[in-house]
């Protein structure tokens, strides 16, 4: 099953853009896409849309960024998620829990 990390960010996020410096680059050494959706991307966001309001209804408690483990198929079965700011380590061992957890 091929594994994606949608990110769900904002132009305007601080935090957001400090870890788009190391983001792509973890999601990839674990062997998943990354799709990267800033809000105010209408076009992409209305891509994702569906897949950010079946885990956040009314979007009240989502992090930012806020990062959707889920495969890639139509479905988008939603797997987990990873919410706010973390260094890259953290970043990292969240993502692999994720992961682990889904594959017990």
């Amino acid at each position: 099953m091929a594994l994606a990390v949608i990110k769900f960010s904002s132009e305007d996020c601080g935090i957001c853009h400090k870890m788009s410096f190391y983001d792509k680059k973890v999601v990839e050494e674990l062997g998943l896409e990354f799709i990267d959706v800033k809000m105010q991307d209408t076009a992409t966001y209305r891509k994702y849309r569906k897949i950010l309001l079946t885990q956040y209804p009314d979007k009240s408690e989502m992090g930012w960024p806020t990062y959707i483990v889920c495969d890639s198929t139509e479905e988008a079965l939603i797997l987990g998620e990873v919410k706010g700011g973390h260094p890259k380590g953290e970043f990292r061992t969240r993502l692999q829990s994720v992961l682990d957890q889904n594959n017990d």
